[in-house]
């Protein structure tokens, strides 16, 4: 085969399996002519509501929106801290930052690339109102113990969820809860190359409370429920009718994407586990893995060399994400402290290519390019 053709991404599988039924959607929302705010809209909020085991879901513009309206709800002091990761991508520092509050980072732990959950107490004050959990790559962070610090500091909890939708937690119990619908407000992405994604921007926000539901629900329709009665100062966001009735269709077969990106996990994790100096992703007890990113580390400063080698092989990777938050311009007066653990896993990571559409022949080739590269 013409290994030349292995993407990063690959959104063909909606095409070739999802195409007419996406098409017809698509058709009736024309001929319906309810561009913004047609029935399509709710009936994705139910579906997906009902998927998550949610009581209420909300729909916006996109990912970040969803961050800003959660925080916009939580009706936080003005010179509330909330806790964010910073190593991460920027939308959840940008939304905090924006509505005028303080960031506070926290770092990174190596083996999940999530919080470092024994450092959160640490970095608590009299302000820290709330803590942003993201979840990286497909996995959850340890969501038991940030609930526990959370209750015993009386802390709001953000899931942004833009990399994770339709992830697990596992209980002590044995009980499973998605991602995003464990804390007060979760939040995601439709952006095209997520997971569920859809034909452009677009995103939701998620609770079981319904007083937040519907100051959510009000502040993304520019403050009102009732037209030109506006209770609070809004904004104007919204997932629009088409985008809706595609991600509806695609719903449905959600799981069978999820289980794709599973087994190509697999396949690489038999690849490539036992080649020298990279460590392939770590998986823990009480989450599994949906991989949103495969992301291996390499080891001994060799990631950027790697990196270009398997370019010159036809291997398409990504760095998610070559600079830690704490190090950009627009926030470095808010954290002047080294974060060491985050700043060493920007150093370190490697994303390759995860999609539906990767065959282990293709995993398989991208193996034995890592494996022949001479280190």
């Amino acid at each position: 085969m013409n290994y030349q053709k292995i993407k990063m991404l690959d959104l063909d599988y909606q095409d070739k399996n999802l195409n007419q039924e996406i098409s017809e959607a698509i058709a009736k929302v024309i001929e319906e002519k309810n561009f913004i705010k047609g029935r399509q809209v709710s009936t994705f909020e139910t579906d997906l509501a009902q998927y998550l085991g949610v009581q209420n879901v909300i729909s916006c513009g996109n990912g970040t929106d969803a961050l800003q309206l959660a925080l916009m709800a939580l009706k936080l002091p003005k010179d509330a801290e909330i806790l964010v990761p910073t190593f991460a991508y920027i939308a959840a520092a940008e939304a905090v930052k924006l509505l005028g509050f303080r960031c506070k980072f926290l770092e990174a732990d190596s083996n999940t690339f999530n919080i470092d959950t024994t450092l959160i107490e640490s970095e608590i004050t009299e302000n820290t109102k709330a803590i942003i959990v993201v979840h990286l790559f497909g996995q959850s962070n340890d969501m038991l113990t940030i609930m526990k610090i959370a209750q015993k500091y009386n802390l709001f909890v953000i899931e942004d969820n833009a990399q994770s939708l339709g992830a697990d937690y596992n209980w002590p119990d044995g009980s499973l809860k998605k991602l995003g619908t464990i804390g007060h407000i979760g939040t995601t992405s439709f952006f095209p190359s997520k997971n569920l994604g859809c034909f452009g921007d677009g995103g939701a926000v998620f609770t079981n409370d319904f007083d937040l539901a519907q100051s959510i629900r009000m502040i993304a329709n520019h403050g009102q429920i009732v037209k030109y009665i506006h209770d609070e100062v809004g904004i104007n966001s919204r997932l629009d009718t088409i985008q809706a009735a595609l991600l509806s269709v695609k719903l449905k077969y959600y799981q069978n994407l999820l289980d794709a990106r599973i087994q190509a996990a697999l396949v690489y994790d038999s690849q490539l586990s036992k080649i020298n100096n990279i460590e392939i992703p770590n998986r823990v007890l009480y989450s599994n893995h949906i991989f949103h990113q495969y992301t291996i580390k390499v080891k001994e400063g060799k990631r950027d060399s790697l990196k270009n080698y398997l370019e010159q092989k036809g291997v398409p990777t990504m760095v998610y994400y070559p600079h830690c938050i704490h190090q950009q311009k627009a926030y470095l007066e808010l954290n002047p402290i080294k974060y060491k653990m985050a700043e060493h896993l920007s150093e370190q990571v490697l994303a390759l290519p995860m999609h539906t559409e990767l065959t282990p022949i293709q995993i398989e080739h991208i193996a034995k390019c890592i494996e022949a590269y001479p280190a």
